[in-house]
């Protein structure tokens, strides 16, 4: 019935006009799913918002596919023996936007904005840089960076959009806030916003790294929330780019001339329960809900059976995943739910509200997920917001159960310290365990692999176990494209990366 439904939508859309004009010149017309929410690298984290502040700022290193640190805006950097100090050396041809060159000054004042307190900056973590300690220009060029202890993933971390490089001059001409202004140093520079229809990014002429260069004149996203929108105007050739999903898969037909472009992600999805608000502070009602779940139903909705169960850090990240497969509680128990329901004092269930919105698999997940808790009592109204309004309340705690699609990172230290520690930027559940704070420290403390490995499991089983969460799935991720398209090979570690794409004439 969904996929009838679909194809009806689809032939409706054949009739309706395109809502933008078609692009002129070498533009890549990419069609997403969601509204940015700001292009402020340091405080959004929408993954729309991404996409575009990808092309328009760059960080200190980057990691690529293979999980390898490789430069970006330092050239090199050593570290000192106790892992404490890291010294920089900066590209001595990089320019902001603005055409200001680029110094080790503007390196302090990004890191000094970052870990300011009252910006709320995502990366004033211990994940990513709150454990930095001082940041010391040491010459025009060279800038270093003490930490208060040791943590072996910083640099890996240090390649995260939360940690680009600003321009000083910019934020300040906009009064602290870059929502809408370009600080970066990026290959493209940010242009025209128009709010539910499209952001468009330029490139520029003076970017410092010749094999990065756009070859693009411009890239042009537009906002087309409806899948069956963005498929239907790749098959128009309005766009050349879409954000896909595993429900439009069987919406290609064979005679269709369309790339379908697809890699293993390291994100996952799930149920975050405010573990502040009751009656989620106890954790019988998380253990509940976690066995009132079908994880398999959910996956056959949401992700069209593509997606594998998963723990908050994914197989795909190898020796350090636990096979949650092996939990009691990821397998469907209705009257395990109900007698934990009771034990917690809630013999008749509760009422509570779900919170979706972002993208289709979340909203998915949550129509399933209001069927599978009514059976156990629990009376769920499914909330779905506009995207920046998710991201508002998503900064702000403020939600029953929010349905997140979050990305485990490259190291267990992403997975477990930013999301499960007290200290944690992006812990929107407000869970705490003073074992698991002190695992993180340690797993981030050594540099012997099975050590760190044996702290993180500890960790990882600890927060399944009290199920700060009900994680569902690692999905796969889609685009579609137009086979004039040549060069687009996205990964886990970047799918924003245009350098060298092109579109055949």
């Amino acid at each position: 019935m969904r996929k009838v439904l679909a194809l009806l939508l689809i032939a409706m859309l054949a009739l309706t006009a395109i809502p933008f004009a078609m692009a002129e010149g070498n533009v890549l017309r990419y069609g997403t799913e969601t509204e940015p929410a700001g292009f402020d690298p340091h405080t959004v984290s929408s993954h729309a918002s991404l996409r575009v502040m990808a092309q328009v700022y760059n960080q200190l290193v980057d990691v690529n596919e293979n999980l390898e640190i490789v430069p970006e805006l330092a050239t090199s950097w050593e570290i000192s023996d106790d892992n404490l100090t890291y010294t920089f050396h900066l590209a001595d041809n990089v320019y902001f936007h603005s055409g200001r060159k680029m110094t080790a000054e503007d390196v302090k004042y990004s890191y000094e904005r970052i870990l300011n307190p009252d910006l709320g900056a995502l990366g004033n973590s211990s994940s990513y840089a709150g454990i930095v300690d001082t940041v010391e220009v040491v010459d025009d060029l060279t800038v270093k960076m003490t930490l208060k202890e040791v943590n072996v993933t910083f640099l890996a971390n240090q390649s995260s959009s939360y940690c680009s490089i600003v321009d000083k001059d910019v934020v300040e001409a906009n009064e602290g806030s870059l929502l809408r202004a370009d600080g970066g140093t990026g290959p493209y520079t940010l242009g025209e916003w128009v709010a539910d229809n499209h952001v468009t990014v330029n490139a520029y002429d003076n970017y410092f790294n010749d094999a990065e260069k756009a070859t693009f004149d411009a890239i042009e996203f537009y906002v087309m929330t409806d899948a069956n929108s963005r498929l239907n105007a790749l098959r128009t050739g309005a766009v050349d780019l879409i954000v896909a999903d595993t429900a439009m898969l069987d919406l290609v037909n064979e005679g269709d001339d369309i790339q379908i472009i697809s890699y293993q992600t390291r994100d996952y999805v799930g149920l975050f329960m405010n573990c502040e608000r009751e009656p989620y502070t106890n954790p019988l009602v998380r253990q509940a809900i976690n066995y009132a779940l079908d994880r398999e139903e959910i996956i056959d909705f949401a992700y069209n059976g593509t997606a594998a169960i998963s723990g908050f850090i994914p197989a795909s990240l190898g020796h350090w995943a636990v096979d949650v497969t092996e939990k009691d509680y990821y397998t469907q128990n209705v009257e395990k739910a109900k007698e934990l329901l009771a034990e917690a004092g809630y013999p008749d269930g509760f009422e509570t509200v779900i919170t979706v919105g972002l993208e289709d698999g979340i909203r998915d997940m949550g129509i399933v997920a209001k069927e599978q808790l009514g059976a156990i009592g629990i009376k769920v109204e499914v909330k779905n917001i506009e995207n920046a309004q998710y991201i508002d309340d998503w900064k702000t705690h403020n939600f029953d159960i929010m349905i997140c699609h979050n990305g485990a990172g490259s190291d267990p230290n992403r997975g477990v310290a930013f999301f499960f520690s007290s200290t944690g930027s992006a812990n929107i559940q407000g869970y705490s365990n003073a074992r698991v704070d002190e695992l993180c420290v340690l797993g981030a403390g050594t540099t012997n692999v099975e050590e760190r490995e044996a702290y993180y499991k500890e960790a990882i089983n600890i927060i399944l176990d009290e199920c700060a969460t009900a994680t569902v799935a690692c999905p796969m991720a889609y685009f579609m494209a137009s086979p004039a398209l040549q060069g687009y090979a996205p990964n886990a570690s970047n799918t924003s990366n245009f350098a060298g794409v092109t579109l055949a004439k």
